[in-house]
């Protein structure tokens, strides 16, 4: 790639996240208090159900791996996101989900919320993860231990997280510094 080309992608790139931070700033509602006293919960529905916003967000976190082979959205509003950058990008999909929601065997990692434990799981047949490069996507990066726990299935499962990425960080819980090495994205940092 030219110098120039790369500078006219590096700036399609800046315009693609200033377009869907914008959308995230104008429809993001906050609500205290939920879902227990003193969190402070994003709800990101009026951005996914904007046909704009829901485009922009997509075509923003597609661009943080393009040549993944695999999209993996954390449960659950990871789900939306992953499936609008699969299409996006020609993948497949692969659901994070919560403890109990898919048939044994599975693959599970513990880890712990701002507001208690959980553990996340992958279906540990059925699918070989062996070499895949995958795109990490969930909603909100706050502490760091949902979308680290979910980097440590795929790597147990033999997969390579090629860069991980979220609609919105809460950087002063300090979760990016729970993260592996992989890049990570967030579009809205507060």
């Amino acid at each position: 790639m030219s110098k120039h080309a790369a500078i006219e992608s590096e700036n399609v790139a800046a315009e693609r996240t200033t377009r869907a931070a914008e959308v995230v700033d104008r429809l993001t509602r906050w609500h205290d208090d939920f879902p227990t006293p003193g969190v402070r919960f994003a709800d990101l529905t009026p951005v996914f159900a904007d046909a704009e916003g829901f485009r922009a967000v997509v075509d923003c976190l597609a661009a943080c791996a393009p040549d993944a082979d695999l999209v993996a959205g954390v449960d659950a509003r990871g789900f939306l996101l992953g499936a609008g950058v699969a299409a996006s990008l020609g993948t497949g999909v692969l659901a994070v989900r919560k403890a109990g929601k898919l048939p044994p065997p599975v693959i599970s990692r513990e880890y712990s919320l701002e507001y208690g434990t959980a553990a996340l799981e992958i279906p540990a047949d059925g699918l070989d993860l062996t070499g895949r490069r995958v795109l990490l996507l969930d909603d909100v990066l706050a502490t760091g231990g949902t979308l680290a726990a979910a980097a440590e299935l795929f790597k147990q499962a033999g997969a390579e997280v090629a860069a991980a990425a979220v609609v919105l960080e809460l950087g002063f819980l300090g979760g990016r510094a729970r993260q592996g090495d992989y890049p990570l994205t967030s579009i809205v940092q507060l």
